[in-house]
């Protein structure tokens, strides 16, 4: 390993971009090597720099960062990225660290702490904040939501009546019905309303 990191930024806002490429450019031990705004530009950059560690955002345009993730991960079994985010749904830390990332921190951490857990997945270990940890393994003791139930939900959150529902997945009523049945049974919630909030609290579903 080099003596001094080298770093990837994946980042759809430039003003962020700017503010983590000047924090980690300070330190002696780290340097920038490469800035992408979105998963597609993150693929090609991480091929050509090959990056000693990887801060990737989540939410991007083209393509977001779960998928750059495990595509990056598929190739390149010792990547070392961490996910660098405003979200700390359970479900985005869930799809993210089985995607491949080796760490989760949140865009509001303090400058030391982004650095610290730069230093720590460089040299090969997780960085997982007690807090993302929590929600990770809340997560985990989750029953796990089918394809077919997490699109009947993401419809039921947009406000959509059975019908609607399935007319738009061209299935039965009756269908639509049993899976929400047992969306409402997994996730806890008494009705569509409190099945809709805590999916979007969990970031399962979006508006």
């Amino acid at each position: 390993m080099s003596l001094v990191i080298r770093v990837l930024i994946v980042e759809d806002h430039a003003i962020v971009q700017q503010g983590l490429a000047a924090i980690i450019n300070e330190e002696s031990d780290m340097t920038v090597v490469g800035q992408a705004k979105d998963g597609i530009e993150a693929i090609a950059l991480f091929c050509q720099t090959q990056p000693d560690v990887t801060l990737m955002d989540l939410r991007m345009p083209q393509m977001g960062g779960v998928e750059a993730i495990s595509t990056i991960c598929a190739e390149f079994k010792t990547a070392r990225i961490m996910v660098l985010t405003t979200y700390d749904g359970d479900e985005d830390i869930y799809q993210g660290l089985r995607a491949g990332a080796k760490g989760y921190l949140l865009k509001d951490c303090r400058p030391c702490e982004l650095r610290t857990a730069i230093r720590t997945v460089h040299e090969g270990q997780q960085y997982i904040p007690p807090h993302v940890a929590a929600k990770l393994v809340q997560r985990m003791n989750h029953p796990e939501l089918s394809q077919r139930e997490l699109e009947v939900l993401q419809l039921v959150a947009q406000g959509m009546s059975n019908l609607e529902i399935a007319t738009a997945l061209n299935v039965s009523e009756s269908t639509v019905k049993s899976n929400i049945n047992r969306i409402l049974s997994k996730l806890g919630a008494k009705d569509r309303t409190q099945a809709t909030i805590i999916a979007l609290k969990r970031g399962i579903a979006s508006l």
